[in-house]
């Protein structure tokens, strides 16, 4: 059955979360002003991630260089197509990014799979101070939430307003949705009543 209105993805499965990567765009260009020719790195797991994906679509649309880190397990074998960087290494990954975005560990995803040991995960993947340094020297950081502290990413850092966006990226949630809405509402003539 055709109905005749629009949907707003708010996030389907592991793969697309498109307001989640407009509003971290957002973010990022109210920082820097352009994303054009930053370079950006999304780490984690990759393979379960419906903001990775999205991502990489709108952060290479708006010319953003794209650094994929994470387990090699986690990360999807058609990523090889998409221009993006992979590195199973966190500081040949982290080299000259100017963002460094942290994601979750999607337990509810990861069925028939043997999760990793979070202390491990956090040794080699998880993000810190000393992990931060191999990038910029102000870089900066985001997570898209919610966060397993500790696991991904440790908890000081998280909270840290001079490095991390991650109170940005909640507010711009607020405003990109509402805009989204706001966009339909006043369009509706164009998909019928």
């Amino acid at each position: 059955k055709i109905v005749k209105s629009c949907v707003i993805n708010a996030g389907d499965g592991s793969r697309e979360h498109p307001t989640q990567a407009l509003l971290d765009a957002l973010t990022i260009k109210k920082k820097f002003g352009s994303l054009k020719n930053l370079r950006i790195a999304i780490c984690g797991d990759i393979m379960h991630s419906r903001v990775a994906r999205s991502n990489i679509e709108i952060l290479n649309k708006l010319g953003s260089n794209i650094n994929i880190i994470g387990p090699k397990e986690w990360i999807p074998k058609d990523f090889k197509k998409l221009k993006v960087n992979i590195f199973h290494d966190m500081k040949k990954g982290l080299k000259n990014c100017d963002i460094v975005m942290m994601l979750r560990i999607q337990k509810e995803r990861i069925v028939g799979k043997i999760m990793p040991n979070k202390e491990l995960y956090f040794n080699k993947f998880g993000l810190d101070y000393k992990k931060l340094a191999y990038a910029k020297k102000n870089a900066f950081v985001m997570h898209p939430g919610p966060m397993n502290r500790g696991v991904e990413i440790d908890s000081i850092l998280a909270d840290d307003i001079t490095r991390s966006l991650i109170q940005e990226q909640v507010s711009m949630g607020v405003a990109i949705r509402m805009a989204c809405l706001e966009i339909l509402i006043n369009n509706k003539d164009l998909y019928g009543k």
